[in-house]
């Protein structure tokens, strides 16, 4: 029998997710509550990341160049209103690896822009990112400045959009995380290194590196804070790459709890990256939606 509190593992978002439940209590030890209840009942997901649909969202600038490198004969028309929404759910594979500690778990995200007000282009979806991962999570006691580094963990990711030629983006990453929390607050720091890839023998040849910079405008971490002020929940994503030019992205989310589980939810981004074929294209973001869960 495995005890409820080594089930961490149904742990708060890790690998880039950091959870939340806000109340008086922690809001490691809440939400690890709320993954024990579904974890133990058959054919439910547990939420990896926030799962979402932002049925309107505004885009300042557009990024037709992938698209007209691609189709050069056609005129690309991209709407600055489109639809996003995300899915993103965990499975837990080996509870207690290592004795009474360590909990290895597969987990998928799609994020998928949807230009359904584009009538002209018969509403396409101009962007899906595949993102499936396997990682292994740590329970953890550390205090420092007052807070408790309640996980750390490691894993593998992959992240790409299924696409060819020019239009096609990838990577895949190691990396390493943090969890960190105090009452109303939590914080996660998540770190990584890109596995290399050989260079393209040609700029259109289907082996070899699809995105040799992207590092440069994705850097190579990211902090996510979360803070609870009675049943709001405001979250913020920064991300950087410490370089000349400096380059990077910030996301602000904020939702409230509508009708059972689910809320409310308004997103604002704003940098580079926010999905792969818009890795080296800056953009503003603001939409606006539901989610059924209030992980970032």
């Amino acid at each position: 029998m495995i005890k409820s509190t080594q089930y961490l593992g149904i742990s708060l978002l890790l690998l880039g997710s950091i959870t939340s439940a806000f109340a008086e209590d922690s809001l490691v030890e809440e939400r690890v509550k709320e993954e024990l209840a579904t974890s133990e009942k058959p054919f439910v997901l547990t939420p990896h990341k926030a799962n979402y649909l932002l049925p309107v969202t505004y885009q300042t600038r557009t990024n037709p160049s992938p698209f007209e490198a691609r189709y050069p004969d056609d005129d690309i028309d991209i709407d600055n209103l489109e639809a996003k929404f995300q899915i993103s759910f965990k499975f837990p594979v080996w509870y207690n690896v290592f004795g009474d500690n360590g909990h290895l778990y597969v987990a998928y995200t799609n994020q998928s822009y949807w230009q359904v007000y584009n009538q002209d282009a018969s509403s396409p979806f101009r962007e899906t990112n595949h993102e499936p991962e396997v990682f292994m999570l740590f329970n953890n006691d550390w205090k420092i400045g007052g807070f408790t580094n309640s996980f750390l963990g490691f894993g593998l990711v992959h992240q790409s959009n299924g696409q060819t030629t020019e239009l096609s983006r990838s990577w895949n990453r190691i990396y390493g995380s943090a969890v960190f929390d105090k009452g109303p607050f939590a914080l996660g720091l998540k770190a990584w290194w890109r596995i290399p890839e050989d260079e393209k023998e040609t700029p259109t040849a289907a082996d070899g590196d699809d995105n040799p910079d992207i590092n440069d405008y994705m850097g190579n971490f990211e902090l996510t804070g979360v803070y609870g002020l009675d049943e709001h929940r405001f979250t913020l994503l920064v991300r950087n790459n410490f370089q000349s030019p400096n380059r990077g992205a910030l996301e602000f989310t904020w939702s409230y709890p509508v009708m059972g589980n689910l809320r409310i939810y308004t997103q604002y981004f704003n940098g580079y990256g926010e999905s792969l074929i818009d890795y080296n294209h800056h953009n503003q973001r603001i939409g606006i939606g539901i989610a059924l869960n209030d992980i970032l």
